[in-house]
């Protein structure tokens, strides 16, 4: 997929902002929107969040209709959660290359080979796969998942990556899923050590999604929300962001007063490593048309939804990492 274009400026963009606005009011609709996404989808959320936050909001709303900005296995885990409600997706063309690398039939099988042993499930993987976990997890309640999953060996999936942050935090025998998020992968080490030649005095930030010699230079590894938490709290004035460009622009304009620089830069903007074209597939006109024409409803199968509902409560019972 072409990676489309960052922004939509001009007045256009402030005819579908107030078209949303409206529309919202009209049909007592709630939007919630990853962190990862576009800068004008952020100012028509209702709710912006990684996906353990936008997860616990879909419990909690009264909203009939919840709009979705993200990308497929996020709404699908809305629907989930909310089975009465209709869950809208802006477009079809929101997949996830990290949810692509796993399938329901691959992973009984792969089961199969570890007779009686817990599956915790990283949440970035299709309903029908998240039936056959035991426990849900995030990227900020990874290890307190393994260190409820029953027994002292645990199937890990779909990311290795997250297994290779996780397993030196835990007792426990990690068996990883061979599994990786295209954007994170994609994010080298020389990427990283030629941000810091430009910028020596930045603290570095990394997801746990990024590659085993990424994170061993990064000085905290670290969710979307726990990114934003460090930096509102640091005493530092200069950052360095290892993950997804909406993040990083994000975070810039939450604090304008410090300096954040994204993974890799080339005439100080990112390359295309760090841009998820999922993520980005989703536009302001997509989001009016969603609600004025009910694009694209979720649908989940129930029996599918029932089993993939033990495991998703389970993680927000969890909550996040201390």
């Amino acid at each position: 997929m072409e990676t489309p274009k960052i922004t939509d400026d001009g007045t256009e963009l402030e005819k579908h902002i107030d078209a949303i606005k409206r529309l919202k009011q009209e049909r007592h609709a709630l939007v919630l929107c990853h962190t990862y996404q576009r800068p004008e989808i952020h100012l028509i959320a209702d709710i912006v969040g990684d996906s353990y936050a936008l997860s616990l909001a879909a419990t909690k709303t009264t909203h009939p209709i919840i709009v979705f900005c993200g990308v497929h296995f996020m709404a699908e885990t809305a629907k989930i959660l909310n089975p009465s409600k209709k869950v809208l997706l802006p477009t079809l063309d929101a997949g996830c290359g990290l949810a692509e690398t796993i399938t329901a039939n691959g992973v009984r099988a792969w089961k199969a080979q570890y007779p009686g042993l817990p599956l915790v499930l990283y949440i970035n993987s299709p309903a029908a796969v998240k039936a056959e976990a035991d426990i849900i997890c995030t990227s900020t309640n990874t290890l307190k998942a393994v260190e409820a999953a029953y027994g002292e060996t645990v199937l890990l999936a779909p990311d290795k990556n997250l297994y290779y942050n996780t397993q030196p935090k835990t007792r426990k025998k990690l068996i990883p899923w061979e599994g990786y998020c295209p954007v994170h992968k994609a994010m080298s080490v020389d990427m990283l050590e030629y941000a810091m030649m430009l910028h020596p005095d930045a603290e570095v930030i990394v997801h746990p999604e990024c590659n085993p010699d990424v994170t061993a230079l990064a000085h905290a590894v670290l969710s979307t929300s726990g990114m934003v938490d460090y930096v509102k709290a640091s005493s530092k004035n200069e950052f360095i962001i290892g993950t997804e460009l909406g993040l990083v622009q994000m975070i810039q304009r939450m604090f304008p007063e410090k300096k954040v620089y994204p993974f890799t830069e080339v005439s100080k903007t990112c390359d295309n490593s760090c841009v998820c074209p999922y993520m980005k597939a989703v536009t302001i006109e997509k989001v009016r048309q969603a609600l004025e024409k009910d694009r694209y409803e979720i649908a989940v199968p129930e029996e599918i939804r029932i089993k993939a509902l033990a495991a998703l409560q389970r993680m927000l019972l969890l909550g996040r990492d201390t």
